[in-house]
């Protein structure tokens, strides 16, 4: 039965991925999303016994448990390297949790205008030093979290960052990171970091998290929950 799971969510990534359209530029987004859950569901019923562990890791490129120290290390280090200018200029914030997983914060001046969802072009170098490092990186899940301010409605700023996560996962997928690896979602202004009884701390507040995992061999479901820390 569990090899029967395994064929059962290549099979459907496979069918997800032909869905995609050129006519819709959302598409391989949102294609990844749902191969993703279907994927991690899978996973979820799969991963227990160690021989079907190995199977699963292999098949969806984990990482040994006690290498994933090292390999996160790696990574942290080569994004430190590539967005040290970003570093300087606090547009980037780079973070390891206490579970390996890597966190980028971005901040949202500098990545899209006051209300609006659209990219700025001049954050297109950075996300491309990002894309750079996520392709070579790939036995991790990556997931975009937008965030805003309190100004409006709740709802609004709901959607709002919903959009602006949308924007920053489409643009990372169409530079090469794996869609079936890459979750968006939007927590409005839920998860403030600083009060928005000011423009600074609304400023601090208005931004998007970037959270890598790693699929780690024998917990790989776990890399495609979402990132709790708060």
């Amino acid at each position: 039965m569990k090899k029967r799971n395994i064929f059962i969510a290549s099979t459907l990534t496979l069918a997800l991925t032909a869905c995609a359209t050129a006519g819709d530029p959302n598409q391989r987004a949102k294609t990844g999303a749902a191969t993703g859950a279907i994927v991690g569901a899978v996973l979820g019923q799969v991963v227990g016994d160690d021989t079907e562990g190995t199977l699963i890791g292999a098949a969806v490129g984990a990482v040994a448990g006690g290498a994933v120290g090292h390999y996160m290390d790696k990574q942290q280090a080569e994004f430190e390297e590539e967005l040290a200018r970003e570093q300087q200029a606090n547009d980037i914030e780079i973070e390891r949790m206490r579970d390996d997983t890597l966190k980028l914060s971005v901040n949202n001046e500098v990545s899209f205008d006051f209300g609006k969802d659209t990219l700025k072009p001049a954050f297109y170098p950075t996300l491309d030093k990002l894309s750079e490092v996520l392709r070579k990186y790939d036995r991790t899940v990556v997931h975009v979290i937008g965030h805003t301010d309190s100004i409006g409605s709740e709802a609004y700023n709901q959607s709002l960052s919903e959009r602006r996560a949308q924007s920053v996962g489409n643009y990372l997928t169409s530079h090469g990171v794996a869609y079936e690896k890459l979750r968006t979602e939007g927590r409005g202004e839920l998860e403030a970091r600083d009060t928005n009884a000011t423009e600074a701390g609304r400023q601090l507040n208005r931004r998007v998290e970037i959270f890598v995992k790693p699929i780690v061999e024998g917990q790989e479901e776990r890399a495609y929950d979402s990132p709790q820390y708060y």
